[in-house]
């Protein structure tokens, strides 16, 4: 209950709001406090301060106010590590369930001082610490849990230093509309459909000219072209690439294959079945309940049926503006589907 009449007295004091473009952390937006040790460093003063007037100590006086001076210089300074800061959001790319989302962050120093140990720090703990040297720019990461499918926001984000001697904690709230895409996470060791081995929906190779396939050793009449240099270069014999070409055949990724599962298990079967027909290099198309993406091949299709299976049943759709070229495209698709 304390809690949460905390997280309410904070929003309305702070009163967040979600940002896009850059950031300027001007005065407005920098909060400044004593830390423990400040408190504990004022205390000290204090009696310090009592002492010379109990024994009118001259050089006493002096001390004292010139610990006092260095405080509230060390309160600027702690301010200005932060000030004039420009941030602005970057993309992050999708990630799988239980894998660290790599959320990106552009700083920008523009004055002619370096900052030191800026920490960036989302609600749950997980933290970046980080220097930015003078009219610099820096890419900071911040490695968030995906724990779930769907989209993943990093909630709102505290900047916080307590340079240089630790007595100040200076901090300001970011709070950005870059998601991460969260797909569901793959099922291992998992047979294909039963459709690929009963004929009519599997995938044939035959020698061509359109993906590697691996490597051979060189026989007579070999092209030189296909020789592997690099691999002779190696010291590892000469040997010959090889490539495969596909024979037109389909492989349809269902999800009534499924039937006696769970939602969850369907979906993380699926994402494997997807990734390793996109490793086999098999036009291979995916059927859910509400959505039908044809037969394709390559990275635009792998990632559009990974991005359906991702939001399969969750209505949390973000604007297109949030991703990528081909994630857009890949979403423009499966929603016209």
């Amino acid at each position: 209950m304390l809690t949460a009449l905390q997280q309410q007295f904070r929003t309305w004091l702070f009163r967040p709001k979600i940002e896009s473009g850059t950031v300027t952390l001007s005065q407005r937006r920098i909060f400044i406090l004593p830390t423990k040790q400040g408190w504990g460093f004022a205390g000290v003063l204090l009696l310090m301060l009592l002492g010379d007037i109990n024994y009118n100590l001259s050089l006493g006086y002096a001390l004292t106010f010139l610990l006092a001076t260095a405080g509230a210089m060390t309160m600027l300074h702690a301010f200005r590590n932060m000030a004039q800061l420009e941030v602005r959001a970057g993309r992050t790319d999708a990630v799988f369930a239980g894998d660290d989302a790599q959320f990106v962050f552009h700083f920008h120093n523009n004055g002619r001082l370096p900052r030191y140990h800026l920490t960036l720090r989302d609600g749950s703990g997980n933290s970046s610490t980080f220097d930015l040297p003078q009219q610099h720019s820096t890419e900071v990461r911040l490695a968030i849990p995906a724990v779930r499918r769907g989209w993943l926001g990093t909630g709102r984000l505290t900047l916080s230093t307590e340079f240089p001697l630790g007595l100040f904690h200076a901090w300001s709230y970011l709070e950005f509309d870059t998601r991460c895409l969260t797909y569901p996470r793959p099922a291992a060791h998992v047979p294909p459909p039963a459709s690929q081995a009963q004929g009519g929906t599997g995938a044939l190779h035959a020698e061509g000219d359109e993906d590697f396939a691996g490597l051979r050793s060189y026989a007579a009449g070999d092209s030189f072209q296909r020789i592997a240099w690099k691999v002779l270069a190696r010291e590892q014999g000469l040997q010959v690439k090889q490539f495969s070409a596909q024979q037109g055949r389909e492989l349809w990724l269902d999800w009534k294959l499924l039937p006696a599962l769970d939602t969850e298990r369907k979906l993380e079967i699926l994402t494997r079945w997807v990734l390793d027909a996109d490793a086999q290099a098999i036009h291979y198309g995916l059927r859910l309940p509400g959505i039908d993406l044809p037969p394709e091949r390559g990275a635009q299709h792998r990632a559009a049926c990974l991005r359906a299976l991702a939001l399969f049943a969750l209505n949390d759709e973000p604007p297109l503006s949030n991703l990528s070229p081909m994630q857009a495209k890949g979403a423009a698709k499966a929603t016209r589907k």
